[in-house]
């Protein structure tokens, strides 16, 4: 599978940085203020929920790569018709608030399903964060085997900060750094550290071997577009303040 060639330079130089709005956002308005933002800010990618209206609006604002994101494999189908460059399954944060769990087995059949579909385009695949770390290690193998060609690590809901300002925010990035080391040692396709990280902690991320970071509600929960685009321009500059080596395997 060959990734958007914008994505793969960006992976390749350890500076990717994906604008979440959201799995469950269908807002119109509020998507459009993330993906602006994604835009004016210098982000490399957007992320939206697996709508083709969404697609369309959002191509309508950007030329930047759209990725679309669910958890039922054929509501891709549609999106990947009107435009998506590619699909992410996943994240999973939203639903745990709701008690929903995806586990391993039912992450890879839907990996699997999605693949059954949709051969040709570029997947990413989220590791659910409630998995020990072994099996998240594992998991990431067994996903890559199925077609998966870029795993996303979470953890932003799991972890309860006990102090604020920067140590707040690394103790709030802790579980998806420590996943994305793990898994970043195992497999070889790119890594995406998602799911509480800030510009204080995407270094780290890169550091820690994923290739980008993820990063959602610290942008799309202002209200400011001034500061929405600011916010991405500090990861931007937080993710280019760091020159990414290769970790020994």
């Amino acid at each position: 599978m060959t990734i958007h060639s914008q994505l793969q330079s960006a992976f390749d130089r350890g500076t990717a940085l994906k604008v979440i709005s959201g799995l469950t956002n269908f807002d119109r308005d509020r998507v459009a203020f993330t993906v602006k933002a994604a835009e004016a800010g210098g982000a490399t990618f957007v992320d939206i929920a697996a709508s083709a209206d969404l697609v369309r609006l959002a191509k309508s604002l950007t030329a930047l790569p759209i990725c679309v994101s669910a958890v039922e494999p054929e509501k891709f189908v549609s999106a990947v018709e009107a435009g998506a460059d590619l699909i992410e399954i996943g994240n999973f944060d939203a639903f745990y608030a709701r008690g929903l769990r995806f586990e391993a087995a039912e992450v890879l059949q839907l990996t699997q399903q999605t693949r059954a579909l949709l051969p040709e385009i570029t997947l990413s695949v989220t590791v659910p964060h409630i998995l020990a770390p072994d099996e998240q290690v594992q998991l990431a193998e067994a996903l890559v085997d199925a077609g998966a060609d870029i795993i996303q690590t979470e953890g932003g809901t799991s972890s309860q900060p006990n102090h604020g300002g920067t140590l707040g925010l690394i103790e709030k990035a802790a579980p998806t750094l420590a996943a994305a080391r793990e898994i970043s040692l195992t497999v070889s396709v790119p890594v995406l550290c998602a799911s509480g990280i800030s510009s204080v902690t995407a270094p780290m991320a890169i550091a820690a071997g994923a290739a980008g970071v993820g990063v959602g509600s610290a942008i799309n929960r202002l209200d400011s577009e001034v500061g929405a685009i600011a916010t991405v321009r500090s990861l931007v500059a937080a993710l280019e303040s760091v020159r990414r080596t290769p970790i020994a395997r």
